[in-house]
C-alpha cells in the first residue's frame, strides 16, 4: 500500500514527465505546424539541453532510481540526442547519507545480532553514500574465518525497495504515454527498455547476487599480481548488507596523489584497459560501473633488492552491483572489432558491425565502409595530445561525412551491447585523464595481433577444413542457379546498379561467372584432395589433385577465351 511519502513520489515524477511532455508538443508539433519550423529547428539542441539539466537537478534532489535512469539514458547513445547523453554523462550517484540510527536498525535486523557483537569496531559515519545504499568502515572480531581485520560495510538504504518499485511504477506508466507518439513508437521499444532497465535495478539491491559477482570477479584475477579484488565475509552478508574486505586506496581520478606516490601514470591507464580487455574478450564478465569511486590505486611496499625506480601498485575494484555478461556470439563480433581497428581494416569493421547486430536490413555499407577509411587513413596511430593539433576544420569535415552516413544507414544497438558502451565509454576518459599521451591505437594493436594469431591457429584445424570444404561445396551448386537470375535481370532489365562502369561490368560478366566457376572447382578438389592424400587414400586423393589441376589450366586459358 502506498504512503503519502511514496504518493507523493510517485506524482512528482509523472507531474516532471507530463511537463516535459507538453513542451516536447508545443515546439515539435504545434510551433512546427504553425509556420515557425526553422526556429523550432534552431532552437532544439538547447531545449534538450535544459531538459536535460531539469531531469539531472531531479534525480540528484530525489535519488532512488532516478539517478539510475540518469545514467541509464547517458548510455543511449543510438535513440537520444548528444545534448542529452552528454549532460547526463557525469550523473554520480552519490546523496546525503541516511540517519545511522535507522542504518543500524536495518543492519542489526538482517545479521540477526547487534553490531556490537559482530564487528569489534563500527564507524557511524558513511564512507560513502549513494541512492540505494551506503557503506560504513568496520573491523572485524578475531576469529573470523578469513586472513584480514579491516572491512567496509554495505548496507541498504531503509525502505528503498518501495521506492524502487514506485519509481519503475511511476516510469512505466510514462513509458506508456511516449508509446502514444508514433515517431517515439516506430524508432525505440520503450516498454522492452524499461523491463530490461528494471531488471538491472532489482540485480543491484540484491547483495548477494553481488557478493557472487565479487567472488567470480576475485576467481578471474586472482593470478593478476596487479589486480585487487575485495573478498567477501559470506558470514556477514545478506541480501541487504554485504561484508567485503577494506581495499579503499588512491582514487583513481586523484592524479596528484599517484603521481607523488611515485606510480607511472602511464602504466596505470595502460593496465586499466588491458584489464578490461581480458574482461570482455577472454572472461565474458566485465565491472559495468569504472566511475572513480570504484576504482582505486593502491601503493604497495617495495620489494627488497628491486631495482625499480617506481614503486609497485595494484589496480584495485570495488562494488560489484552492475557487471555485464558477453556471450560468445557477441565476443566474436568484438574480436571482429579490435582485429579490424588494430590492423586498419575498413571491410572488416563493417563485418563486424554486421555480426553485432548494429545494421539492419537496407544498410548502405559501402559508404560506412569508405568513412570508415577516412578516419583510419587521416587518425590511426595518433595519440589524443596528437588529435588536439589537428585543424578543428579537418576534424570537422571528417566528422560530419561519418555522421550524415551515420543518419542514412539503419542501424541499432543492441540491447546487451549497451552497458558495454557505456562502459567504454567512461573508460576511455579515465585512461586519457590519466596520460593525456595514451594511445588506444598502440594499445589495441598487439591485442589485435594475439587474435589474429589464435584464428589463423585455428585456422588450420580439420573442423575448419571441412567447413571450409562445405561452404566451397554449397557455393558451387548454388552458382549456376544465382548466375541465371542475375543474366535474367539483366536481360529483362530489373538490375539496378550505382556504378558508372555498369556497360563494361555487364560485357565481362559471362566471363567472370566462368573464371569464378572454375576458381570454387579448383579449390573444392584441392582442399579435398589433400585431406584423402593425408589420410592415406592416394589413389581418389591423386586423383582429385589432378583434376585441381586441369581446373586450374582452364581457369588460366579457357575460361578467357
Amino acid at each position: 500500500m502506498k504512503t503519502p511519502r511514496l504518493r507523493g513520489r510517485y506524482i512528482r515524477i509523472l507531474t516532471f514527465f507530463a511537463g516535459m511532455i507538453v513542451r516536447f508538443i508545443y515546439w515539435e508539433l504545434i510551433v512546427r505546424r504553425i509556420g515557425l519550423r526553422q526556429l523550432a529547428k534552431r532552437t532544439r539542441p538547447e531545449r534538450f539541453r535544459r531538459e536535460a539539466m531539469r531531469f539531472r537537478a531531479l534525480a540528484l534532489r530525489m535519488g532512488g532510481v532516478m539517478i539510475k535512469v540518469g545514467q541509464f539514458l547517458s548510455s543511449r547513445l543510438d535513440v537520444l540526442p548528444p545534448e542529452i547523453t552528454e549532460t547526463l554523462a557525469d550523473l554520480q550517484d552519490e546523496v546525503p547519507a541516511e540517519i545511522f540510527a535507522d542504518i543500524r536498525q536495518l543492519a542489526e535486523q538482517e545479521l540477526g545480532a547487534s553490531l556490537t557483537e559482530k564487528f569489534e569496531w563500527f564507524d557511524e559515519n558513511p564512507l560513502a553514500a549513494a541512492s540505494l545504499g551506503q557503506v560504513h568502515r568496520a573491523r572485524l572480531k578475531r576469529g573470523e574465518d578469513v586472513d584480514f581485520l579491516n572491512v567496509v560495510v554495505k548496507v541498504q538504504r531503509p525502505s528503498i525497495a518501495a521506492i524502487v518499485t514506485i519509481d519503475l511504477s511511476a516510469l512505466m506508466r510514462v513509458g506508456g504515454w511516449l508509446m502514444r507518439y508514433r515517431p517515439v513508437r516506430e524508432h525505440a521499444d520503450v516498454p522492452a527498455l524499461l523491463r530490461e532497465f528494471s531488471a538491472s535495478v532489482y540485480e543491484e539491491i540484491d547483495y548477494q547476487k553481488e557478493a557472487g559477482n565479487a567472488e567470480t570477479f576475485f576467481e578471474n584475477f586472482k593470478n593478476d599480481k596487479y589486480v585487487n579484488v575485495p573478498r567477501v565475509v559470506l558470514s556477514l552478508s545478506t541480501m541487504r548488507v554485504l561484508t567485503l574486505e577494506d581495499v579503499f586506496a588512491i582514487k583513481i581520478t586523484d592524479y596528484e596523489a599517484i603521481t607523488t606516490a611515485g606510480i607511472d601514470r602511464g602504466e596505470v591507464a595502460r593496465k586499466l584497459l588491458d584489464t578490461y580487455l581480458e574482461q570482455i574478450f577472454e572472461d565474458g564478465f566485465f565491472h559495468a560501473d569504472p566511475h572513480p569511486g570504484n576504482l582505486f590505486v593502491t601503493p604497495l611496499p617495495q620489494t627488497k633488492g628491486s631495482k625499480r625506480k617506481s614503486l609497485r601498485w595494484q589496480l584495485t575494484f570495488v562494488d560489484f552491483g552492475m557487471v555485464g555478461r558477453v556471450p560468445e556470439n557477441l565476443r566474436k563480433g568484438l574480436r571482429e572489432t579490435v582485429v579490424a581497428i588494430g590492423t586498419r581494416d575498413a571491410a572488416r569493421l563493417i563485418k563486424s558491425y554486421k555480426e553485432l547486430g548494429f545494421l539492419l536490413p537496407g544498410a548502405d555499407t559501402q559508404a560506412l565502409e569508405q568513412a570508415s577509411s577516412a578516419v583510419f587513413d587521416r587518425f590511426w596511430g595518433m595519440s589524443m595530445s596528437e588529435l588536439r593539433n589537428v585543424r578543428p576544420n579537418e576534424v570537422r569535415d571528417i566528422g560530419h561525412r561519418v555522421r550524415d552516413v551515420m543518419v542514412e544507414t539503419p542501424f541499432q544497438v543492441p540491447n546487451d551491447l549497451l552497458m558495454l558502451v557505456r562502459t567504454v565509454a567512461i573508460l576511455s576518459g579515465m585512461c586519457t585523464g590519466l596520460d593525456p599521451n595514451f594511445n588506444l591505437w598502440e594499445q589495441l594493436s598487439p591485442y589485435a595481433s594475439k587474435l589474429v594469431q589464435e584464428e589463423t591457429s585455428s585456422a588450420f584445424s580439420l573442423d575448419n577444413i571441412l567447413k571450409q570444404v562445405g561452404e566451397v561445396v554449397q557455393a558451387f551448386i548454388a552458382l549456376p542457379s544465382q548466375a541465371s537470375r542475375l543474366l535474367a535481370q539483366i536481360e529483362l532489365g530489373g538490375l539496378v546498379v550505382q556504378s558508372p562502369q555498369v556497360t563494361r561490368e555487364v560485357r565481362t560478366l559471362g566471363r567472370s561467372v566462368d573464371r569464378l566457376t572454375g576458381g570454387v572447382l579448383f579449390a573444392a578438389f584441392l582442399i579435398s584432395g589433400v585431406m584423402l592424400l593425408n589420410s592415406g587414400n592416394t589413389q581418389l586423393g591423386g586423383g582429385l589433385l589432378g583434376a585441381a589441376g586441369a581446373t586450374l589450366l582452364w581457369v588460366i586459358f579457357g575460361a578467357r577465351k
